[in-house]
């Protein structure tokens, strides 16, 4: 997670928004199968609004929630569920636990906040050092490749209902720098019953799987397996996702 969190997660009236935006899908599936086959203790590390670490404490596991937003935390410490799962507030760079996890997972693309080289290799160092001997790290980030962010266009457009704030329209702008990978983005919310409208920023990486493996190598992780979407399906140049499960290299 960057040390400067991003204003759509910062923000707590932004944060309340997000899941209404980003319900229950394939890549929660995903890991909670693989939390299910961990049978020990689990971290979401950069864990958003709580959605899937609520959910995997339902099965009885250990979960440990981390993340830098203030914002999001607070919508993660309203769940119901919420008592089940610790929550910290802490970045991925500096968090030190007195633990060690069976598994590790980062989700939501949440490694694309991830700006530098610097901070990947950080947070990848962190995640070595709080697994088990035989514990898993799995996260995802986009294929480049797609350009993803061409699609991120104001004419597209999701609509949420809410209690709160009736119907919500979310739309984005975005900006890529072809040098660094970073897009740039701005969301849009205009809530339609009230013809009001707020926006947030953020940022995010994108990296190819060449770029992904050398920062896995320096951080002394080996991977075990690569998948191209959530249907576990094998990688291939024009995969939408880049899906590592890893471990540590010694």
């Amino acid at each position: 997670m960057p040390r400067q969190t991003d204003e759509v997660f910062e923000e707590v009236f932004l944060a309340s928004l997000y899941d209404h935006f980003n319900t229950w899908d394939a890549c929660d599936e995903f890991y909670l199968a693989l939390a299910r086959e961990s049978h020990g203790h689990v971290l979401d590390l950069g864990c958003g609004t709580g959605m899937l670490a609520c959910r995997i404490a339902q099965e009885g596991l250990s979960v440990i929630g981390a993340d830098p937003a203030e914002g999001m935390l607070r919508v993660a410490r309203s769940r119901q569920g919420t008592e089940r799962v610790s929550w910290i507030k802490a970045d991925g760079q500096t968090l030190r636990l007195p633990l060690r996890f069976d598994l590790i997972y980062m989700t939501g693309h949440a490694f694309q906040a991830l700006l530098t080289d610097d901070d990947a290799i950080a947070v990848l160092r962190t995640v070595r050092d709080h697994l088990t001997k035989d514990g898993r790290f799995a996260f995802e980030s986009r294929n480049p490749a797609r350009r993803a962010w061409l699609s991120w266009t104001p004419d597209k457009r999701k609509l949420a209902t809410t209690d709160g704030h009736g119907r919500i329209e979310e739309f984005f702008d975005t900006v890529a720098d072809a040098q660094t990978g970073i897009v740039n983005i701005v969301h849009h919310y205009r809530f339609l019953d009230t013809d009001k409208l707020t926006e947030g920023r953020s940022r995010i990486r994108f990296v190819d799987q060449d770029h992904l493996m050398r920062l896995l190598a320096v951080a002394n992780l080996t991977p075990i397996t690569w998948y191209g979407d959530w249907d576990r399906t094998p990688i291939t140049p024009t995969s939408r996702e880049f899906i590592v499960v890893t471990r540590r290299a010694d």
